[in-house]
């Protein structure tokens, strides 16, 4: 439903700042509905439908459809409790069918391991407690599934160099996780590549993002950039092209798959070397 929605919008031409002032629906609600994270009345969706130029017979089985929407999908019940732009973000990953994320200085979240995401929780957010901590470990592991099954996100993800060197929660739990990373990137599904340090600076210096494709061919794509100011999410046509060139011109800098493979195999040896060392 939500997917459908976002679509008959941009079908329309219209911005959400368009919708709620044509239909006097308030824009948090707006955003709910289209990141199924709420399910519209009967009367919302229905000036929605009437806004958009949706007729018969697709106008009914939106309807009944939405009488139908009382699942989250594979959202949990303690995920309430996480801020409403992750879990807006959790609910787009999950029905995405193509992802492309550059990285400057993590490990991207669908690659981590459980060891690594709880030290990169607990340092970023270092005013959350113990509870709000697993918490978001257990939403990233869960995360993870969608790599898997019979028709698993293809994934394209690209990092900086730093974020393999950078020794996340001490040796021993970098050294697992770019093991993992090795493992990760010989599916079929996941592409992995690095930024090398030798590359000097390139265009993903100033900051990460996720470029979102969708399985339905008239869904629009989405860009989520996640920092200090704030979660956005950006889907204007202008803004897809440039993300989408950017991450083209980042794929070009990097390392080829099977050398940035080749580089995280050998820092994943240098950290176990430095693990010996040390005890």
């Amino acid at each position: 439903m939500a997917a459908e929605l976002r679509r008959l919008r941009a079908d329309a031409d219209l911005t959400r700042e368009d919708v709620t002032r044509e239909t006097a629906i308030n824009p948090a609600t707006l955003y709910r509905i289209e990141t199924a994270r709420g399910k519209p009345q009967q009367r919302t969706l229905i000036a929605l439908l009437k806004l958009y130029g949706v007729e018969e017979p697709q106008f009914g089985e939106l309807v009944a459809l939405s009488q139908g929407a009382d699942s989250q999908g594979w959202l949990r019940p303690y995920h309430s409790e996480l801020p409403e732009e992750y879990t807006a973000y959790i609910s787009f990953e999950a029905e995405a069918g193509n992802v492309r994320n550059y990285e400057s200085l993590f490990v991207p979240g669908l690659l981590q391991t459980e060891d690594y995401a709880r030290a990169v929780i607990r340092s970023v957010l270092p005013m959350a407690s113990a509870r709000e901590v697993e918490q978001r470990v257990q939403a990233r592991m869960e995360r993870q599934a969608v790599l898997d099954g019979d028709r698993p996100l293809q994934l394209w993800a690209i990092m900086d160099e730093a974020a393999i060197r950078r020794i996340v929660g001490g040796p021993e739990v970098m050294s697992t996780q770019l093991r993992h990373l090795v493992t990760a990137g010989e599916v079929p599904n996941v592409t992995i590549q690095v930024i090398p340090f030798a590359a000097g600076a390139h265009a993903g210096m100033p900051g990460s993002f996720v470029l979102m494709s969708f399985s339905g061919a008239d869904d629009p794509e989405i860009i989520y950039i996640d920092s200090m100011a704030g979660d956005l999410f950006l889907e204007a046509e202008a803004d897809i092209r440039r993300y989408g060139l950017l991450f083209d011109n980042l794929r070009a800098v990097a390392l080829g798959p099977d050398d940035s493979l080749n580089l995280i195999k050998k820092a994943a040896a240098e950290m176990s070397s430095g693990e010996e060392v040390a005890e």
